[in-house]
């Protein structure tokens, strides 16, 4: 299991990019995907990315997926979504710190999966 943190501008970036992980990087998404504030989001990517961010998010949710974070890396990279996609690893020390606060998040409604053998 993988938690991909995504940051976007706006709410319709945000869905397009759970779509994408779905159709175009073909991964499966675990429950529903949470909401996070921006603020923290922009802090936990800061972190791991290890330098800067070049602009703040307005909108961030965490996602939760079925496969492990090596695929879901090299899955990603396969794809131009319109938000900024972190995969977050467990080697990083923000993981424990992710994976603990998700269930605790508000739940994106509005996103459903795609159907079984539609991808």
């Amino acid at each position: 299991m993988a938690l991909i943190l995504i940051r976007g501008e706006n709410h319709k970036k945000l869905m397009n990019s759970l779509a994408d992980l779905e159709r175009h990087a073909r991964l499966k998404i675990k429950g529903k995907p949470r909401f996070i504030d921006p603020k923290k989001a922009d802090k936990y990517a800061k972190a791991i990315i290890g330098h800067p961010l070049r602009s703040k998010s307005k909108i961030a949710i965490l996602v939760s997926v079925e496969q492990d974070t090596n695929r879901s890396i090299l899955k990603i990279r396969n794809i131009h979504p319109p938000a900024h996609l972190i995969v977050v690893s467990e080697e990083y020390e923000q993981w424990k710190e992710l994976k603990k606060l998700f269930s605790t998040l508000s739940p994106l409604n509005g996103y459903y999966s795609a159907k079984k053998g539609k991808n």
